[in-house]
């Protein structure tokens, strides 16, 4: 009968190396001086026995792990996949390990909060819901940082970093109009995120400040997000008054679906409309869509999420803070560059 597999412990690391246990624990956590000679001793030690780092173990010692709380929603969503791709590199780059929750809820928002809170975070990162602020309150008490992914609510030491609405909506709206459209029509849907509003609320004044100003934007409301909502809200649309020439949508899932919708009815992009989406999704590239769209630089996001965390862990009473991030113009086949002619 084999015997059990013991665990590496970092005594035993101690004990090949020939070093104390306190000598371990600073070498393999950058926590306190050691010679340089000694580090490489200890970590050729931990290499040899297989001996892996307990993080949590240590962050509990320490009053602080290493590990970044990430709550996410619907993950399935293209772009809301890619921004956490885009997280857990930044976070595995930075030193760090990701704690990735997903959640339904704001009920399974505040067990999540809790249970970062427990597991002594070194930050939380909410990408979906509004955080509760006796939650909020219980992480600034424990000197974790919060940062909110486009969404922007007043709580006193929670910083947000978001995308630039207005600007995405100048520069669509820019686009549309040096196009050629004369009607204009805005595409959202009922259960919209904050940024979505924020869109369609910076679409409007943008037109509204326009030199030839449109006397109306018709707002189309989908019941449900993604491309199954912008596709049936196609195939719902009253058509009785014509056909908007410039649309913009919240998401590109939404534009995407739209786009179907009114193919199945006879119409198509660019030569019966125009339509821009916000987020460049790879969906959007493919040949059958080509969606003209606004690209959210989700590698600087990332970073400023980064350097909010750290810097709060730094000076954690500093005001609260709201970092946009530029976006840019991705012009395709819906509407195409008119310069190019």
């Amino acid at each position: 009968m084999s015997k059990p597999h013991k665990s590496i412990t970092a005594q035993d690391v101690a004990d090949y190396a020939g070093v104390s246990r306190a000598v371990v624990s600073r070498a393999l956590s950058d926590n306190g001086s050691i010679a340089p000679e000694t580090k490489a001793k200890v970590i050729a030690a931990a290499r040899a026995l297989g001996y892996q780092v307990n993080f949590l173990a240590q962050g509990l010692n320490r009053k602080r792990s290493q590990l970044i709380g990430v709550v996410v929603a619907r993950i399935k969503d293209p772009f809301r996949s890619s921004l956490l791709e885009g997280l857990i590199h930044t976070i595995q780059r930075r030193g760090y390990q990701a704690l990735v929750t997903e959640v339904g809820s704001e009920k399974d928002l505040e067990s999540t909060l809790r249970q970062f809170t427990q597991f002594r975070v070194s930050g939380v990162i909410v990408t979906s819901g509004q955080p509760p602020a006796a939650l909020v309150d219980e992480c600034v008490q424990f000197k974790i940082p919060v940062v909110g992914i486009n969404r922007h609510l007043d709580i006193p030491a929670v910083d947000f970093v978001c995308s630039d609405n207005q600007q995405g909506a100048a520069l669509a709206t820019a686009q549309l109009l040096e196009s050629g459209c004369h009607s204009f029509a805005w595409l959202n849907c009922q259960s919209s995120t904050w940024a979505g509003i924020q869109r369609g609320v910076a679409f409007e004044q943008t037109l509204a400040r326009a030199r030839h100003a449109p006397k109306s934007l018709k707002r189309i409301i989908a019941d449900q997000d993604g491309y199954d909502g912008g596709e049936a809200a196609a195939l719902a649309f009253d058509l009785s008054q014509g056909l908007p020439d410039g649309i913009f949508c919240a998401n590109a899932q939404l534009a995407c679906g739209f786009l179907d919708g009114m193919r199945q009815r006879g119409f198509d992009a660019p030569k019966d409309f125009h339509l821009i989406g916000f987020d460049n999704t790879p969906q959007t590239a493919q040949y059958s869509y080509r969606l003209t769209t606004l690209n959210q630089d989700i590698p600087a996001l990332c970073s400023e999420v980064l350097n909010c965390l750290e810097s709060r862990n730094k000076s954690p009473n500093q005001a609260a803070r709201l970092i946009t991030v530029p976006v840019s113009l991705v012009l395709r086949h819906t509407s195409p560059d008119i310069h190019l002619g």
